[in-house]
């Protein structure tokens, strides 16, 4: 039996995946606290949330030009090696932090962490979702991405609120150090991952093995694959209303229109968390009954579900306003998640694994792209319209609607029994069945 033929495994947590899962709660909750509490530093020191929101913005730069380098180098190096060195490198520059911030640098370590953990993740992301495929076969791969999403889900929802209280009881710095110690946990647990890898030998210079290695990729989606394109723009143009009415929408019309206070913001953004991490559980739970072919109805239903959020404003009461909302939300990021999680686990098993970490840093790249469009765009619309802001929601409720009715042709033309099986040239499904 030959090493690929060992790690395959019809067991949805075999030892591979299980640790693959441990290391992202360490990794994702380190991340997400290490943010957390140096945006609570900077915003006590300056005083302006739009200091830091500018920070935030800028670290956002280099995932989006870095993911397609990314992508190369998960298909041309050992993806566990990649997760080990990423993670070891996210604890050294958690530790660098511990070691140089102060008040009087603050501002300029914290753009420095944030850049690099950004430069980081756009290494780390393709590498992650390629890996999930050399663990996973068939129905599986749909799972593994629902447990991974869920593992996102949590800790942007549970990070935060433990974030907080360490960082009241404690100050800066032990949340600092808790997080250095998470990064490298990670890394430890990665070292014990076994993927199999064959060196592809080449004598090409490096800048025209990327130039390759990129039209290589892009052709397969544009030209061998076109569904997979099409499925990319569906789930960026989701993306890209999502980031407009919910980050940007939901806590300026909860604060600035109905006028209530933060606490309200927060019971909505955690409601709507909890709702994403419900969305996965569906996935992996009724993934047999999920069909590509009805994905179109997934992203028609996020346009119905805001119909109700532009016709709330009918009502004169504030309290009726905010329910609607809230409900209306969750119920989108219900489908937004089942919707996501099948398109990027049907992307995965159309795709070769020689390609796979490039065809998923293009994902990552794209629907990146998408969201600061949305929320530019959506921020001046509801500065314009503030009076009129269900017209705002209706449009935009009819806009992905339509895009739902457009994208049917692309998805009633899958089948996930073929999703399943397109990887069979590799010798993978032959494997399963043993």
């Amino acid at each position: 039996m030959t090493q690929k033929e060992r790690i395959v495994n019809t067991r949805l947590f075999s030892r591979n995946f299980a640790l693959l899962v441990l290391g992202q709660i360490s990794s994702l909750f380190a991340n997400t606290v290490l943010r957390f509490a140096l945006s609570m530093y900077i915003l006590e020191l300056t005083g302006s949330a739009a200091v830091f929101a500018g920070l935030l913005a800028v670290s956002m730069v280099p995932t989006i030009i870095l993911s397609p380098l990314g992508g190369i180098l998960a298909d041309r190096a050992n993806r566990r090696n990649i997760m080990v060195a990423l993670d070891f490198l996210s604890g050294v520059t958690a530790l660098i932090t511990v070691l140089l911030i102060r008040d009087s640098n603050a501002v300029w370590v914290a753009g420095g962490v944030l850049i690099m953990l950004s430069v980081l993740g756009a290494f780390e992301s393709p590498t992650v979702q390629a890996a999930v495929p050399q663990m996973q076969r068939g129905d599986n791969i749909i799972r593994a991405n629902a447990v991974v999403n869920q593992v996102a889900a949590l800790a942007a929802l549970i990070a935060p609120f433990l974030g907080s209280a360490c960082y009241v009881a404690f100050g800066l710095k032990p949340v600092l150090i808790a997080s250095v110690f998470c990064f490298f946990l990670t890394a430890v647990l990665e070292v014990f991952i076994q993927l199999p890898f064959d060196r592809e030998p080449h004598s090409m210079k490096w800048k025209q093995m990327i130039k390759n290695d990129l039209k290589e990729s892009l052709s397969f989606i544009t030209k061998e694959k076109p569904g997979i394109s099409k499925m990319l723009l569906s789930v960026s143009a989701v993306s890209f209303f999502l980031m407009g009415t919910v980050n940007v929408g939901m806590p300026f019309i909860i604060r600035t229109v109905l006028g209530l206070n933060a606490e309200y913001v927060g019971i909505a953004e955690s409601i709507c968390g909890a709702a994403a991490i419900g969305g996965s559980v569906i996935v992996g739970i009724a993934v047999k009954s999920l069909k590509a072919s009805g994905m179109y109805r997934y992203l028609s239903g996020v346009g119905i579900c805001m119909i109700p959020m532009g016709l709330s404003f009918l009502s004169e009461h504030v309290m009726v306003i905010y329910g609607i909302i809230v409900v209306s939300i969750a119920c989108m990021q219900i489908l937004v998640s089942i919707f996501s999680i099948f398109c990027l686990s049907l992307i995965q098993q159309q795709t070769p694994d020689a390609i796979l970490g490039k065809v998923m840093a293009y994902v990552a790249t794209i629907t990146l792209c998408a969201q600061p469009f949305g929320q530019m765009l959506y921020g001046i619309l509801f500065d314009i319209f503030r009076e009129d802001i269900m017209w705002i929601m209706i449009a935009s409720a009819f806009c992905i609607i339509l895009l739902g009715r457009a994208a049917r042709k692309t998805f009633h033309g899958i089948t996930s029994d073929s999703f399943a099986c397109s990887r069979e040239e590799e010798g993978e499904c032959a494997v399963d069945q043993q």
